[in-house]
C-alpha cells in the first residue's frame, strides 16, 4: 500500500513535469520566489519536484515523538487561490527523514510541506535562510 501511494505521488509530480502545476496561483507570486518553488526537487528522488505553491503548506512548527518528526500546519491562507485542498491548521504531519530537504535556503520564513491530496509527503523545508 505504502509503495502504491509513493508510486502515484512520484506519477503526480512526475506526470506534470520537472515544473510545479500553475493553476493560475503563480500570477501574483514574486517572480523569484516562483522560480525557487518551482527549483526544488525531492530530496529522495532528485529528479522529481516537490511540486509548487499548490501543494505547500506553512508547517512553522515542529515537534519529535518517539524519534518522528511531525510537522504541524500553521498556514491559515485561503485554499481557493492556490488550488489546493483544506488542512486545518493544528494538523500533524508525519515527516519522513528521506523527505526532509536541507540542501536549499528558504526565503519564505516558513516552514512548508508539500503534500498531496492524499497527504502524501513531496517534502518537508525547514524555514529561514534565502
Amino acid at each position: 500500500m505504502r509503495r502504491t501511494i509513493l508510486w502515484l505521488g512520484m506519477m503526480f509530480c512526475l506526470g506534470i513535469g520537472a515544473h510545479a502545476r500553475d493553476l493560475g496561483q503563480w500570477g501574483s507570486v514574486d517572480p523569484a520566489l516562483r522560480e525557487w518553488y518551482q527549483a526544488l526537487m525531492q530530496p529522495d528522488v532528485p529528479t522529481a519536484s516537490c511540486c509548487g505553491e499548490a501543494d505547500a503548506y506553512f508547517a512553522d512548527e515542529i515537534r519529535v515523538r518517539n524519534g518522528k518528526i511531525y510537522a504541524v500546519i500553521t498556514d491559515d491562507r485561503p485554499d481557493e487561490p492556490r488550488g489546493r485542498p483544506h488542512v486545518d491548521v493544528g494538523t500533524e504531519i508525519e515527516i519522513p527523514n528521506n523527505k526532509l530537504k536541507w540542501d536549499k535556503g528558504n526565503p519564505t520564513g516558513h516552514g512548508i510541506v508539500f503534500l498531496s491530496h492524499s497527504k502524501y509527503v513531496f517534502c518537508y523545508v525547514q524555514p529561514g535562510g534565502a
